[in-house]
C-alpha cells in the first residue's frame, strides 16, 4: 500500500475496517490525512480513542474525527465532548440519514439517489474543509475532491 499512497500525484482514499490492525502494522504510515470515523456508541468511541496515539506515533500529521450517524443533539453533544476530552479534532459531523439505506437498496450512489440529502451536503463540506486544510499540489488531483458532474 505504501507504493500507492506515497506517489505525489495521487489521492488515494482507503476505507478501512474499524480496527487498530492497520495502525499497529503500519499499513497507513504513508498517509497525509487520517479521518477517524466514529459513531455515538461506546465501542466506536473507544476505538477512536485508541487510534489517536497509534496514528500520531506513525507521524501522521493531519488526524481528524468524523462524527457519523448521529441521530440527536444528545448524540452529537456526547461525541463532541468525548472528542474534546481526548484531544481529537472534529472535522465533520454527518447525521444519520435514511437516504443512505434507500440508495443502497436501489443500487445507486447516494449522490445519484438524492443529491440534496443532508449526508451529501455534509460530505461536500468535509471535502471543502480538507481542501482548505491540506492543500493539494496537483491541480488534477484537486478535481477528485469536487462533487461529480451529473
Amino acid at each position: 500500500m505504501g507504493e500507492i499512497v506515497s506517489e505525489a500525484d495521487n489521492i488515494t482514499v482507503m476505507d478501512m475496517e474499524a480496527s487498530l490492525e492497520h495502525l499497529s502494522r503500519g499499513t497507513v504510515r504513508h498517509v497525509d490525512v487520517l479521518l477517524i470515523v466514529t459513531e455515538p456508541y461506546y465501542r466506536s468511541l473507544e476505538t477512536a480513542r485508541r487510534t489517536l496515539p497509534l496514528a500520531r506515533g506513525l507521524g501522521i500529521n493531519h488526524i481528524y474525527a468524523v462524527v457519523n450517524k448521529y441521530r440527536s443533539a444528545e448524540d452529537e453533544k456526547a461525541v463532541t465532548s468525548f472528542c474534546r476530552n481526548n484531544d481529537l479534532e472534529i472535522i465533520a459531523k454527518i447525521p444519520f440519514d435514511e437516504n443512505v439505506t434507500k440508495a443502497d437498496l436501489e443500487g445507486k450512489s447516494l449522490y445519484d439517489f438524492n443529491s440534496a440529502a443532508p449526508v451529501v451536503t455534509e460530505v461536500e463540506k468535509l471535502a471543502a474543509t480538507l481542501r482548505e486544510r491540506v492543500p493539494l499540489n496537483n491541480s488534477s488531483a484537486s478535481k477528485i475532491l469536487t462533487k461529480p458532474n451529473c
